[in-house]
């Protein structure tokens, strides 16, 4: 009986306050979506960045003849055949390079036209004794760049040492900026769905003011008075957090899995494994979050 008596009184409350608890689930179902997809956002730049630093090269590029009057770092001429030779020999003797391999103008011409043709306005004027040669180098510890650098920027036939793990960066720094910025905005959603709660609360207290009052009269315990105003919270707490979980996965299947994955073919994507292992934890806070704020609300508001 007493257990019919709570939730009855669970249904009395949400048929009340309709409207607030509608703006509850939503408030909390997008501040869980976000915080659920944050957590997924840094993940991903987590593989990315394993997935990325393990394939980045030092790239070595050589002076050509068409560098001579462009770049002061070959004005004394193009590279020759025994300064490649000599860097090679140099680079295969140092203990952090794992591989060096050299790259030709044609190669790298080739290599441009595969990668930019379609979408580069400058590719159809390129001839292949434009495009630079180079090493590209495969180091043991990516972090060790600035060996190379200081090896062999200043070599004659040197135009440039280019470190790809600063140009990854940049992309590392944007996506984390997002997701700090997701962050925030999760905050923000929480604060705005706490003070709905509180809000609930405090109407519903007052609407119920004289059956609480009843109730204490005839022996009834704070607990049990309080219980019907906490478990409406969870629920409504909990429905937010199932929408929120549903948004997830939809964002996984449509977002990530039909669209992203078929258009972007060089960023390995997080898989299944990690979105279900964020859903009991959005789950959790959906349903604990609501619980213990309304508790925290009636210390004030349902004076038993």
């Amino acid at each position: 009986m007493r257990a019919q008596f709570v939730l009855s009184e669970i249904g009395v409350g949400l048929r009340r306050n309709l409207t607030m608890t509608f703006a509850v689930i939503v408030s909390v179902a997008l501040s869980l979506a976000l915080f659920g997809g944050s957590l997924l956002m840094r993940e991903q730049v987590s593989t990315m960045k394993g997935y990325w630093y393990d394939k980045v090269n030092v790239s070595i590029f050589l002076c050509n003849k068409n560098d001579v009057e462009s770049q002061p770092a070959c004005a004394k001429g193009a590279v020759t055949d025994d300064q490649k030779k000599q860097i090679k020999a140099d680079l295969e003797k140092m203990p952090v390079v794992q591989k060096v391999q050299f790259e030709t103008a044609d190669e790298a011409y080739k290599h441009y036209k595969e990668q930019f043709g379609k979408t580069s306005p400058i590719a159809g004027s390129l001839t292949p004794d434009q495009m630079q040669e180079s090493f590209r180098v495969k180091l043991k510890d990516p972090s060790k760049y600035a060996v190379i650098s200081s090896a062999f920027s200043q070599r004659p036939g040197v135009q440039e040492v280019q470190d790809q793990k600063t140009l990854l960066e940049n992309l590392f720094n944007l996506l984390n900026g997002m997701n700090f910025a997701a962050l925030g905005v999760m905050g923000l959603m929480l604060v705005v769905a706490l003070m709905l709660i509180v809000n609930t609360v405090r109407v519903s207290a007052f609407s119920r003011r004289r059956e609480t009052g009843i109730m204490r009269l005839v022996g009834a315990s704070s607990f049990y008075i309080q219980i019907p105003f906490i478990m409406e919270a969870a629920f409504a707490g909990l429905l937010g957090a199932g929408f929120a979980c549903v948004l997830l996965v939809c964002g996984q299947e449509f977002l990530v899995n039909n669209w992203l994955a078929h258009h972007i073919d060089v960023i390995q994507f997080i898989g299944w494994d990690a979105v279900l292992a964020k859903l009991p934890l959005v789950l959790a806070i959906g349903l604990l979050m609501p619980a213990l704020a309304a508790f925290v609300a009636l210390r004030k508001y349902l004076k038993v």
